[in-house]
């Protein structure tokens, strides 16, 4: 038309880009409920998942004592072959005799006296019995061990023990004693020994023949 000028509508002058920016929220919006519902449809479809019981399992461990290393010696040197013996030359005389044996030519006089073994009583020694002596006075030593205990000792509160070696004779009588362990004590021994002879026991039997022996007392003192 004369006197108009010639104008294009905007939709005329709309590029793709500003066609893809106006489409853009409509698609984000679509993309976001097809999420949802893919992510709903995989917790409502997907099969239930549950945890084995593993208490039954005994998962304990056992420890083993290894035994002790061995240490293998190495093999012995071999031994060296011995030489072989030489054998002197000598001359050896035919009237070559031995020295006579016999009594007269070694008498009795002459020969040195045998070796004194000694007494059973005079130490410790063991000698054979079948049946051992009983203490028959127990009593009477418990008492007697009460008045001998040393005074210092038993306000301490210190006790201990002491053994002895009592010989015994044939007849059950105390002939001799000595300390075979000590208390640590030497009031306390001296106060042990001084109960060994009144102690009175029953003859030690071997082979139903009385016999006398060596034996091992203990004696303790208690703070009673």
């Amino acid at each position: 038309m004369p006197g108009s000028t010639d104008r294009k509508s905007p939709a005329a002058t709309e590029t793709a880009n500003d066609a893809f920016k106006k489409s853009a929220s409509n698609w984000l919006a679509y993309g976001v409920i097809g999420a949802v519902a893919v992510h709903f449809a995989l917790f409502a479809l997907f099969p239930n998942l549950q945890a084995a019981d593993l208490s039954g399992l005994d998962e304990s461990i056992e420890m083993i004592e290894l035994p002790p290393e061995v240490k293998i010696p190495p093999p012995p040197e071999q031994i060296a072959r011995p030489a072989t013996p030489k054998v002197a030359a000598a001359d050896i005389a035919d009237d070559v005799t031995i020295a006579p044996t016999t009594f007269d030519e070694n008498p009795v006089e002459n020969l040195p006296p045998p070796p004194k073994t000694g007494s059973p009583a005079d130490r410790p020694s063991f000698i054979p019995y079948d049946v051992a002596p009983k203490l028959k006075n127990a009593k009477e030593i418990q008492r007697l061990l009460q008045r001998l205990y040393p005074a210092q000792l038993r306000e301490a509160g210190v006790e201990g023990t002491v053994v002895l070696w009592i010989y015994i004779d044939e007849h059950g009588n105390v002939m001799k004693s000595q300390v075979q362990k000590s208390s640590g004590y030497n009031a306390m021994d001296k106060a042990a020994m001084g109960t060994a002879d009144k102690m009175e026991f029953s003859p030690a039997m071997n082979r139903d023949k009385k016999t006398p022996v060596w034996v091992a007392q203990a004696i303790t003192f208690e703070v009673r």
